[in-house]
């Protein structure tokens, strides 16, 4: 969603070049700390893991470089680690948007007309209403969730 990803600034939307997202990681000690992946959508999924993985065991460890936290055009969240079923986060300015995602938990779910425990997680969205709509947050989270549901296309 290129309309959720950048930056307001002097009253008005500036599209970010390219997508490097900010990734809440809970530091062992407490507190938070938000290094920034770079360039995420040149990433294969195997890479992005990987990347990702690194990124948050150096944050972890105070071995980031200066690069690496800051310039984020957009925040994911995960609270499900911490047992949080649902995320209300809380946009980044200059950002624009938060995507938050939950503790995937197993509930009752109907799929044709069955009824099946399925695991759901929950996904929500936080964004600046001066530089998009619900419109926008309604296709990005209809976008997550065919993703999700399909993630041989990720």
């Amino acid at each position: 969603m290129p309309e959720l990803n950048g930056f307001w600034v002097d009253d008005r939307f500036t599209a970010g070049e390219g997508v490097h997202v900010c990734v809440a990681v809970s530091l062992r000690g407490g507190g938070l700390f938000a290094p920034v992946l770079h360039r995420a959508e040149t990433l294969d999924l195997p890479a992005l893991m990987t990347t990702l993985k690194d990124l948050v065991t150096r944050a972890r460890t105070g071995r980031l470089r200066g690069s690496e936290v800051s310039g984020a055009t957009l925040t994911v969240t995960n609270l499900g680690d911490q047992g949080m079923e649902t995320v209300f986060g809380v946009i980044h300015p200059p950002q624009v948007a938060l995507l938050g995602f939950g503790r995937i938990v197993d509930r009752p779910w109907a799929v044709d007309g069955l009824l099946g425990v399925r695991p759901v997680v929950t996904v929500t969205l936080s964004a600046d209403h001066r530089a998009t709509d619900g419109a926008v947050g309604a296709r990005c989270l209809t976008a997550v969730d065919r993703l999700l549901q399909n993630p041989e296309e990720l």
